[in-house]
């Protein structure tokens, strides 16, 4: 948002007052075209920010003076600055608090909560190990890039697998929106799982839902998405349509799904997701066809494994983060459909070495 887009930044510092209830200025717009940002934190607030969602950066400073807890802030937005906003409190002990994607013409009023607060994305330490990535650019003339999938599960968290961010010096995420986004160290990693958590500060898309129930069933029709063969195929996400087979993965593994939908080397990390657009797992492998012909004498055709949804959305909770968690209930969508519901939170992930 540029910051033209308020014209009236500060109306009142008012203690839990509805919107309705806060003074007009003269001459100010109707009560619907203002919004209020409530701390309710616990502490005081340094600086408080608001910018339209997806914006990369966060502006300038909105308050004059330290918010104190309890209290409101009230913006104008121009007309023209839509309704969909990021809010964030720098609190006093350095902390923030953020909530995203908030729809200011729906529900005018963000609340900022102990529930939103978090440790501040911290600053690059010169003295970090080099294996340590900072933000930047991506290096062109890198001596090792590979690449693979995640996708959104929290406000600037992405989840991918382990081997796809395993080894790297630097990794960057692109956006469905074409950012290119740092990411910090894992926040949380499980080898046996094969899951890694990234940090991903500026807002790298909407979380996807994970599927509470029914519990999954053989023969269900599933979405892969992500981005296989980079280099090789086009650079925008590719879809692919199959079904889940098994309700156990490689040597019987209990925690993996194995599926027909065609995955390639770069699909690894991204959603799988049932026909509601709800992730059921996480693509992890294929089956090695040229082992598995010196074994067997045959070519296995399409075997592919995906970590089971319910898994990875209990290493989220370990991770100390709730994932969405909705019911698949009522008409299926069509793959096209569950396609656009992963497109805006899936993201390709550049590993430099």
């Amino acid at each position: 948002m540029h910051p033209s887009h308020l014209r009236t930044t500060l109306l009142a510092f008012a203690a839990g007052l509805p919107l309705a209830g806060l003074p007009l200025l003269a001459g100010a717009q109707p009560a619907q075209n203002r919004f209020q940002i409530v701390n309710r934190t616990g502490q005081d607030a340094a600086a408080v920010y608001a910018v339209r969602s997806g914006r990369a950066d966060w502006g300038g400073n909105l308050a004059p003076r330290p918010m104190p807890t309890d209290k409101s802030l009230t913006l104008r937005p121009d007309a023209d600055a839509g309704c969909r906003f990021d809010v964030r409190l720098v609190l006093a002990d350095g902390r923030e608090a953020v909530l995203r994607d908030q729809d200011i013409c729906a529900t005018p009023r963000a609340v900022l909560e102990p529930g939103a607060v978090r440790a501040a994305a911290a600053a690059p330490d010169a003295t970090a190990r080099p294996t340590q990535p900072a933000p930047g650019k991506p290096n062109p003339q890198a001596r090792a890039v590979s690449s693979g999938t995640g996708f959104v599960v929290a406000v600037d968290r992405v989840l991918t697998n382990q081997h796809v961010v395993a080894g790297c010096d630097k990794l960057f995420i692109r956006t469905a929106d074409g950012r290119m986004l740092p990411a910090v160290p894992p926040a949380k990693v499980d080898g046996t799982l094969d899951l890694s958590l990234l940090a991903v500060p500026g807002n790298p898309g909407p979380a996807l839902a994970f599927r509470a129930r029914p519990e999954v069933r053989r023969g269900e029709g599933v979405v892969a998405y992500g981005f296989p063969l980079p280099g090789l195929l086009s650079s925008d996400p590719k879809l692919t349509r199959g079904e889940v087979n098994g309700l156990n993965g490689l040597g019987d593994n209990p925690a993996q799904y194995q599926i027909s939908a065609a995955v390639q080397p770069g699909n690894s990390g991204g959603p799988l997701l049932d026909m509601q657009g709800h992730v059921v797992g996480v693509v992890v492998s294929k089956l090695n066809a040229g082992a598995v012909s010196r074994r067997t004498g045959d070519i296995a055709q399409n075997v592919n494994f995906a970590v089971k949804g319910t898994a990875a959305a209990e290493f989220l909770r370990r991770a100390g983060l709730t994932p969405r968690l909705e019911e698949s209930a009522g008409t299926d969508k069509s793959a096209a459909d569950v396609g656009e519901i992963a497109n805006r939170s899936t993201v390709f992930i550049r590993c430099e070495r």
